[in-house]
């Protein structure tokens, strides 16, 4: 019957500061959103209590319980095969978290769970930049350094739903130790810690003035802050990260040809100093017969906005189950 058909999910962003929750209608309309901090609840089986029950108090508020077809979750590490987070090296919980059906049990409904860069290219396809394309990829750059790839109008999991992880891919030799254990992963050299790791070592190799040895708080944000006044040796800290996800990326796009690459996350918005950089690099490294033919662009998106957006539709990708028809 008409009345049964369900045309609410909820979308969850769960960052590593921040978790997001929103009721999203089959439009893509945010009807109501709400979010906590995710490194204050350190015990896992509390940070899935707190999550329900604010899931449950926004929809009850606003929609009504009976109107939830399902949830879609975004996370690091996550695996939608296993619906399990996995050795997540930037989130407080370790090991492998079973946070889909830990949903499932303590919300009586369907949930799906995918890697937050899949989440985001989902985002990207429906509301975004990626809006028309089949073969894409979206990097997701910020605390960490994921990815996901569309070839001919899918995404690309892989066997565990782990592909895409550039993040951990090696560039350096026995190189900076990364979060997740290895050496020399590019993440480890251009996400946020490995942006201020290079900046750090640049200002410990000489005595050159620079503007941020003045810094309160030294983060790519106020990095970029002190490159727009002018500052060479924080200019020269993207140089360098732009040069070595130049070549990351140009392994990428050798391997699965993309018609683009949309940047998403915090770093994405350094602008020139990262991008000039890094587009350089790509151009100088990419396989010659891709050479001028792949777009490097910036997501306009909000990325909370898309990301909720994107967890969303993965909602609607998962059957319909609830403990409430």
């Amino acid at each position: 019957m008409e009345e049964n058909i369900k045309t609410r999910v909820v979308g969850v962003d769960i960052s590593n500061e921040l978790t997001t929750f929103a009721i999203v209608d089959i439009r893509g309309n945010i009807i109501a959103e709400d979010s906590f901090v995710t490194i204050d609840y350190q015990d896992v089986n509390n940070f899935v209590s707190t999550l329900s029950e604010r899931i449950v108090s926004l929809v009850e508020e606003h929609v009504g319980y009976e109107k939830i077809r399902s949830v879609g979750v975004s996370c690091p590490s996550a695996s939608f095969i296993s619906g399990n987070v996995v050795n997540a090296p930037n989130l407080p919980w370790k090991g492998v978290i079973p946070m889909a059906a830990m949903l499932r049990d303590r919300l009586g409904l369907a949930v799906a769970l995918a890697n937050d860069a899949h989440v985001s290219a989902l985002g990207e396809r429906t509301f975004g930049s990626a809006h028309g394309m089949k073969d894409f990829i979206v990097i997701n750059i910020g605390v960490g350094l994921g990815s996901c790839f569309f070839s001919n109008g899918h995404e690309h999991q892989g066997f565990e739903g782990f592909a895409g992880e550039i993040g951990h891919t090696c560039v350096v030799g026995n190189g900076r130790v990364c979060g997740c254990g290895k050496k020399g992963c590019l993440e480890a050299y251009v996400a946020a810690k490995g942006i201020i790791r290079t900046a750090q070592e640049l200002m410990e190799a000489s005595n050159e003035p620079s503007l941020m040895r003045d810094l309160e708080k030294l983060t790519p944000r106020t990095i970029t802050e002190c490159c727009n006044k002018g500052d060479a040796m924080a200019i020269e800290v993207y140089r360098r990260t732009g040069h070595m996800f130049g070549v990351g990326l140009a392994n990428y796009a050798s391997i699965v040809d993309p018609q683009a690459i949309i940047l998403t996350g915090g770093i994405s918005h350094a602008g020139k100093w990262l991008l000039d950089p890094t587009r350089e690099s790509f151009e100088d490294n990419i396989f010659g017969n891709m050479k001028g033919k792949v777009k490097i662009i910036v997501s306009q998106l909000d990325d909370r906005e898309r990301d909720v957006l994107g967890a969303s539709a993965l909602a609607w990708e998962v059957p319909e189950y609830s403990l409430f028809k």
